[in-house]
C-alpha cells in the first residue's frame, strides 16, 4: 500500500481495484496484481517487505538452505540489538535480538520472488542453531549438522570462525569428531 500511494494511487482506487479483483490482498498492506503467477515464498517476501533490516535465521534459514527436514510454523528473523521490533500480522513471526558480529556477520542475499531477501548462510545458520539449540531443539540441530556434512561444498574453516563468535565451538567440536 505505502508504494502505491507514494506513485500518486488513492486508496480509494486501490480499494476499487481490490473489489473488482485486479490486485489481491496479501496481509495488511500488502497487495499484488491478481494476473501475477503466485509467489514461491511467499512467508518470507512478506517478512522481507515488512522487515528490510531484518535477516532470515535459525529454522527459516535452516528450511531455504536445504538442512532440515522441519516445516517452519514460524519465520524466524534476526534483528539488530537495540533495533524496535516490526509490526507482523502475519506471518507467525519470531524475533531474534543479535547484537554487532553476530548480526552482521554471514548475511546472504537472495532474490525470492523479485524481491531481496537477506539470509544467513548455512554455517552461519548452523552455529546459531546450536546457539539456541535450548529453543529450537537439539534433534533439529542434530538433523542440521549430518544434512551439512553429506554436502559437498561445505566450509568447516567457516563454520568453526562462527563458532567461535557464537561461542558455541566447544559444544559444536564432539559433534564434527562423532560425524566425521
Amino acid at each position: 500500500m505505502s508504494d502505491a500511494l507514494r506513485l500518486g494511487i488513492r486508496r480509494k482506487t486501490l480499494y476499487a481495484m481490490r473489489n473488482a479483483g485486479v490486485v489481491t490482498p496479501v496481509t495488511r498492506g500488502f497487495y499484488r496484481l491478481a494476473s501475477l503467477k503466485p509467489l514461491a515464498h511467499p512467508d518470507f517476501v512478506i517478512v522481507a517487505t515488512r522487515a528490510p533490516q531484518g535477516v532470515l535465521c535459525l529454522i527459516s534459514a535452516l528450511s531455504f538452505h536445504e538442512l532440515t527436514t522441519q516445516v517452519p510454523h514460524t519465520i524466524d528473523v534476526a534483528i539488530e540489538r537495540g533495533t524496535r521490533k516490526p509490526r507482523l500480522d502475519y506471518p507467525p513471526t519470531r524475533f531474534f535480538w543479535f547484537s554487532g558480529p553476530a548480526f552482521h556477520e554471514g548475511i546472504e542475499m537472495h532474490k525470492l520472488d523479485g524481491i531481496p531477501v537477506r539470509i544467513y548462510n548455512p554455517e552461519k545458520t548452523l552455529a546459531d542453531s546450536f546457539r539456541y539449540r535450548n529453543q529450537i531443539g537439539m534433534d533439529v540441530v542434530l538433523e542440521a549438522m549430518r544434512l551439512w556434512r553429506e554436502r559437498r561444498r561445505k566450509k568447516l574453516n567457516v563454520l568453526l570462525k562462527y563458532a567461535r563468535m557464537r561461542h558455541v565451538e566447544r559444544t559444536m567440536r564432539p559433534y564434527l569428531e562423532a560425524m566425521s
